[in-house]
């Protein structure tokens, strides 16, 4: 059977607008060879973060997999909680030369006019703890990981996995990242965490977790090359 397409359209259109601003800050310096201005690299963030939201916002009702009832239960949350932590011990310490695509960029607020530092943080936080890990979790794990079983994915019972679609998307996961082994070990997590508990909301719980120990880490150390 075909998915749904406003199902489909759901998980997909806020990742593929993500992607297309990641795309819009690097295809310019791939073909001029020159970076872009620090300055509109710093304000494209919180336009990114907003627009991204305002489309989770408007594909909200389609998300009936996100189960933020399953937050109640000690031992699952317990257990995405840790995972989270664990994901952020790795991430810290998997900044190796041979495990970056690239040249790690970084994204540092301090550069920004007098006065816009504190708000492009807090645009910076909120966007990777709140948006980012729900607009994730519902392109990996509540569509890609069940479409790759079977195209009417929402059949699909959560956390459900084949060996395949379990190494695939970890990797698929990594490579979205500069940090593309550590972005690997954090896909294996939290594909666990999904096969574990069953829950797409665990999932973002654990993802958040992670993003949220980043950002206080950056903010703490001013270590920009993690965000």
């Amino acid at each position: 059977m075909k998915p749904n397409t406003h199902d489909l359209l759901a998980r997909v259109a806020p990742f593929a607008l993500y992607m297309a601003f990641v795309a819009v800050l690097e295809i310019p310096a791939l073909v001029s060879g020159e970076p872009l201005s620090p300055s509109f690299v710093l304000a494209l963030y919180p336009v990114k973060a907003a627009l991204v939201a305002a489309a989770l916002l408007t594909f909200r009702k389609f998300y009936t997999d996100l189960d933020w009832g399953s937050l109640r239960r000690p031992a699952p949350t317990t257990l995405s909680v840790c995972g989270g932590i664990a994901v952020f011990v790795l991430w810290i310490n998997l900044d190796l030369p041979w495990a970056v695509q690239g040249e790690l960029t970084s994204y540092d607020p301090t550069q920004a006019a007098p006065g816009w530092a504190l708000a492009l943080i807090i645009a910076r936080v909120a966007g990777a703890v709140l948006v980012v890990p729900v607009m994730e979790e519902l392109f990996w794990r509540s569509f890609l990981v069940r479409y790759l079983i079977d195209r009417d994915f929402m059949a699909v019972r959560a956390g459900t996995f084949t060996l395949f679609t379990f190494t695939a998307t970890a990797v698929l996961f990594g490579l979205e990242h500069q940090l593309y082994l550590a972005g690997i070990l954090a896909g294996l997590a939290y594909n666990a965490i999904y096969m574990k508990t069953g829950s797409l909301a665990q999932c973002v719980l654990s993802h958040a977790v992670t993003n949220g120990l980043l950002a206080a880490y950056v903010l703490a150390t001013q270590y920009w090359r993690f965000w």
